[in-house]
């Protein structure tokens, strides 16, 4: 069955390195390698719940506008949905690549309308090059630039609108969600995933589950703006998710020739908080233990940041630990230095 058989998993090939080899055996030592299968029990069965109150309600308040502050809500359960995805993608959850992505078929494909597929073959390479304006995908020139080079190849129009990207930044998190989606269809309709159907086929579910339901309940005008409310929540707060991470972090090469350990810690950001932190980022937010470790169940993110960071320090390697508020501050002075070099190139 081609739904068994992933060609790759987003975590990436073991690293080889003296410093890391040092951090691994601290981390392997203190335990934080083995799966959490009860902690990811419950949060699963906390999604579901919260899903199944939702849907209860969203029956009993029928055709009305306030069926938009449900949509607010359906948005955070469905981003949850996506983190328990990506964790499985990593492996996090089983021991067996099996289950692990059989998992996150259903978390994505049929539980947000996301090509599981699509995905890891883009976050694989973003793990393998985080920064890396040639070979990481989630820095590539698009609606917004990321480095001066983008800025310098930028068209007459392109730096019209970069120049304001840091002001547009929030809106076109609203066309997020919309882009996924689109992206996710485009995929399969090339025919490049081993597990097309298996895939196609939970696209297709999610897609008829989610129209039907939208539109038995609610009128077409009211069903469309609930849909549009839902999919530019979820956008926001995905992108709001995602952004911290790496943005306005320093920009690598193969030219610099930094191993997997500085490479890794170098361009992430952890953003600093408490327990509803953690689970409103899904334990992104321990983002620079997360891509050293791939693997490790994400309840452990927070046990070994403490661990991380004093070899760090040990080492001499920065490590970057923002507030909230900060990091968002320093992804847009960043969106907004990189849009204003627009300005000084030849028109």
């Amino acid at each position: 069955m081609t739904v068994l058989s992933a060609p790759r998993q987003a975590s990436d090939a073991p690293p080889r390195g003296s410093d890391f080899a040092q951090l691994a055996r601290l981390v392997k030592d203190a335990g934080l390698m083995e799966r959490r299968r009860g902690r990811y029990l419950v949060k699963g069965l906390a999604i579901v719940g919260a899903v199944a109150a939702g849907s209860v309600v969203f029956v009993l308040l029928g055709d009305s506008w306030w069926q938009l502050g449900l949509a607010a809500l359906f948005a955070v359960t469905s981003a949850q949905i996506g983190f328990l995805g990506h964790d499985s993608a990593h492996r996090q959850v089983f021991s067996s690549r099996r289950a692990n992505d059989i998992l996150g078929l259903f978390c994505a494909n049929l539980g947000i309308g996301l090509s599981y597929d699509w995905w890891m073959d883009k976050h694989v390479r973003h793990h393998a090059h985080p920064n890396d304006e040639e070979r990481d995908p989630d820095i590539g020139a698009g609606a917004l630039i990321f480095t001066t080079n983008q800025a310098g190849a930028a068209g007459k129009v392109g730096r019209f609108f970069y120049r304001y990207q840091a002001w547009t930044f929030f809106p076109l998190l609203t066309l997020e969600a919309l882009n996924l989606h689109v992206s996710s269809v485009q995929h399969l309709i090339k025919g490049g995933s081993p597990r097309r159907w298996w895939e196609v086929t939970g696209l297709t579910l999610h897609a008829i589950g989610y129209l039907t339901a939208v539109f038995l309940v609610l009128s077409p005008l009211r069903g469309l703006v609930f849909i549009a409310v839902h999919q530019a929540l979820l956008g926001v707060y995905l992108g709001c998710s995602f952004a911290p991470n790496h943005k306005g972090m320093p920009v690598l090469s193969e030219a610099d020739n930094a191993d997997f350990l500085r490479r890794q810690v170098l361009t992430s950001r952890n953003v600093r908080g408490h327990w509803l932190t953690d689970v409103l980022l899904g334990g992104l937010n321990y983002q620079i233990e997360h891509h050293l470790f791939p693997s490790m169940p994400r309840p452990n993110l927070k046990r070994a940041q403490p661990i991380v960071e004093r070899f760090c320090a040990q080492i001499r390697v920065s490590y970057v630990e923002t507030g909230p508020i900060t990091s968002y501050s320093q992804v847009l002075r960043h969106l907004d230095v990189i849009g204003r070099a627009t300005r000084l190139q030849p028109a």
